[in-house]
C-alpha cells in the first residue's frame, strides 16, 4: 500500500494541477466549496466538528514596541542560592537548582512581577575573582549583567558569613554605581537572625534576612526594592511584542552557544569544549538581515531524558518548554561527525511540536570531500522524512554563509504561516480524486465530502470523508500540498473525520 501512489507519472500531472489551480476561478471555487459545505450537513455532524467548519483565525505578526521593563541582576559566590530565589521570586521551578556548585553558567532573563510591577531578573554564575577556564566565562557573564542592570541583589551565605570573595564583590558592585541590595539568604527561622547582623561588615547597609527556600522575608526585599527600581529601564533594549522566535537546537556541543554569539555579536552565552555547557534556555533578541529576532540558545537535549540526572534532566525539560514558546527551530548539525540517533530525535521533537524547522551543517569550514559525499549519503538516508526542510551549510564560529540563514528563516515562517482559501483547497481535492480515485476497499469506495485548513502555525488541513482514506492516500494528498503549495521549512498536519449520511 505504500508505494501505491508514490510512483506516479509526476512532473507532468504536477505542471498541470498546478496551472490549473493557478488559473482557477476563484468565485467560482467559493461557490463549489459552498455548496460541498451545505450538502455536509446531510452528514451526522458533532460539536466540534462545526468548531473546525467555523474557525477562523487571523494571526497578524505585526511588530509592536512596549516600554523597556526595568532589570534586576542576582549575583554572588557559588552554592548561596540565586537560582532558588529566582525560583521563589517568580513564584515557580524555572531556573535549575541543584546542591553541586556551579549549575547556572550563563545570564538568564527570566519576566517577573510583583504587586502588578513587571521586572526582567536575571540569574547569573557564581562570581569568583582569579577563575581560570569556564569559570572565568561564568564569571565574566555575571559581571556583563550587572553592568546591563538597574539593581543589583547580592546574595550571600548568613550561615557562612563574609568572605574573601563576597568583599571581592563588593569591590566590583562598588565599581558598577548601581544600587545594591545586600541579601542574607538561608535565614529560615527567627534565631538565625542574629547571624545576618555580621554582614553589616561588608559595608552595603543593612542585609535583607529571607529564606530562598521558605520565602521567609522575601515580600518584604521585593517591596523596598520596587520603592528604588525605575518604572522603566535605563538600560535595557525596548520590549517588542513581534519578533519571530527562533529556538536553537541539537545535541550537546555542535555549536548552538556560537551560533547565538555570532548572531548577537558578542559573547552572550559561555562556550567551551566542555559538552552540555548550557544548562538554562538564553534568549536575546538581535537585529539580523534588518529585521528583528529573538533567538533562544538551549541546552542540548542528551540521548534519553529519563536517563538524565539532577541539572541535565532539567535542562532537557527547559529545552522542551524553550521549543513550545519558539515559531521555527534552527538544528544544528555537525558535519563532522556521522548524523546520529540523537540528531534525528531532535529533529523528531521540532516536527511532534508542530514547529517550522531549519536544518543548519556547522563546521562546514572543516569538511573535506571524502566527509562531504558520505555526508549527502547519510542525508538522504537518515533525513528522508524531513526532505522539506531548508538546508543552510554555515561556520558557527566564523560565520561564514551565515547570511544564509536569514532566508531560511523567513522561508520556513512564511510556509508555516500559509493559509490555503477552502474553494482552492477543495478545488485541490477535487483535481487529485480525479486523477486518482481512493481505491475500493471491502467493496466501498470512500468519498471526499469536504475539507479545510482549520488553521496555520502549522497548516493543518481537516478533510471530512466517507470512509478511513488508507495512510498512503493520506501521504499521496501531503506530497501533493508540497508540491503545489510549497510548504518548504514547515510541517503538515493532515486529520480524517469519517461521517456517516443522516438516517431520514
Amino acid at each position: 500500500m505504500s508505494n501505491e501512489y508514490d510512483d506516479d507519472t509526476s512532473s507532468a500531472l504536477d505542471t498541470e494541477l498546478a496551472e490549473r489551480l493557478a488559473n482557477l476561478d476563484e468565485e467560482l471555487a467559493t461557490r463549489r466549496s459552498a455548496a460541498l459545505r451545505t450538502d455536509l450537513d446531510n452528514y451526522d455532524l458533532d460539536e466540534e466538528d462545526l468548531d473546525v467548519l467555523q474557525a477562523v483565525t487571523d494571526d497578524p505578526d505585526a511588530i509592536q514596541y512596549l516600554p523597556a521593563v526595568p532589570v534586576v541582576a542576582i549575583v554572588g559566590r557559588p552554592n548561596v542560592g540565586k537560582s532558588a530565589l529566582v525560583n521563589r521570586i517568580l513564584g515557580r521551578r524555572e531556573a535549575v537548582v541543584e546542591d553541586t556548585p556551579g549549575v547556572t553558567r550563563d545570564r538568564v532573563a527570566y519576566k517577573g512581577d510583583w504587586n502588578e510591577r513587571k521586572f526582567s531578573l536575571v540569574d547569573t554564575g557564581g562570581w569568583e575573582p582569579d577563575a581560570k577556564g569556564i569559570d572565568a566565562s561564568v564569571a565574566a557573564q555575571a559581571e556583563i549583567a550587572i553592568d546591563l542592570s538597574d539593581l543589583v541583589m547580592f546574595v550571600v551565605d548568613s550561615n557562612v558569613g563574609p568572605t574573601s570573595t563576597d568583599e571581592a564583590v563588593v569591590r566590583m558592585l562598588r565599581k558598577s554605581g548601581k544600587p545594591v541590595f545586600l541579601v542574607a539568604n538561608k535565614v529560615d527561622d527567627v534565631r538565625q537572625e542574629p547571624e545576618a547582623a555580621s554582614l553589616w561588615s561588608l559595608g552595603l547597609g543593612q542585609p535583607w534576612p529571607v529564606s530562598a527556600l521558605h520565602g521567609r522575608g522575601v515580600a518584604d526585599l521585593l517591596d523596598a526594592i520596587l520603592l528604588v527600581l525605575p518604572e522603566i529601564s535605563n538600560v535595557a533594549k525596548q520590549e517588542v511584542g513581534g519578533p519571530r522566535r527562533v529556538a536553537i537546537l541539537g545535541r550537546p556541543n555542535v555549536g548552538k552557544s556560537s551560533l547565538l554569539n555570532k548572531v548577537v555579536g558578542e559573547e552572550r552565552v559561555v562556550v567551551n569544549e566542555l559538552a552540555g555547557t548550557t544548562r538554562d534556555p538564553v534568549d536575546e533578541q538581535v537585529e539580523l538581515g534588518g529585521k528583528v529576532w529573538r533567538f533562544v540558545d538551549t541546552a542540548g537535549i542528551r540521548r534519553r531524558v529519563h536517563l538524565s540526572q539532577g541539572a541535565d534532566f532539567y535542562a532537557s525539560l527547559r529545552t522542551s518548554a524553550a521549543l513550545e514558546k519558539a515559531e521555527v527551530a534552527v538544528v544544528l548539525l555537525d558535519v563532522t561527525e556521522v548524523i546520529s540517533e540523537q540528531d534525528i530525535r531532535v529533529i523528531d521533537l521540532v516536527i511532534e511540536s508542530g514547529r517550522a524547522l531549519v536544518l543548519a551543517f556547522n563546521k562546514w569550514d572543516q569538511i573535506d570531500d571524502d566527509r562531504r559525499r558520505y555526508l549527502e549519503r547519510e542525508i538522504e538516508q537518515d533525513l528522508a522524512h524531513v526532505a522539506w526542510a531548508p538546508r543552510v551549510n554555515i561556520s558557527a564560529k566564523t560565520g561564514r554563509h551565515m547570511e544564509k540563514l536569514v532566508p531560511a528563516l523567513e522561508l520556513a515562517l512564511e510556509s508555516w504561516d500559509t493559509r490555503i482559501a477552502t474553494g482552492k483547497f477543495n478545488a485541490f481535492l477535487a483535481e487529485l480524486a480525479a486523477a486518482h480515485p481512493h481505491p475500493v476497499r471491502s467493496g466501498k469506495q470512500p468519498r471526499i465530502l469536504f475539507g479545510t485548513q482549520a488553521s496555520s502555525r502549522p497548516p493543518t488541513f481537516v478533510v471530512f470523508t466517507t470512509g478511513f482514506l488508507d495512510p498512503g492516500y493520506r501521504r499521496y494528498i501531503q506530497r501533493r500540498l508540497r508540491e503545489i503549495y510549497g510548504f518548504e521549512g514547515s510541517p503538515i498536519n493532515l486529520s480524517m473525520r469519517v461521517r456517516e449520511k443522516r438516517k431520514r
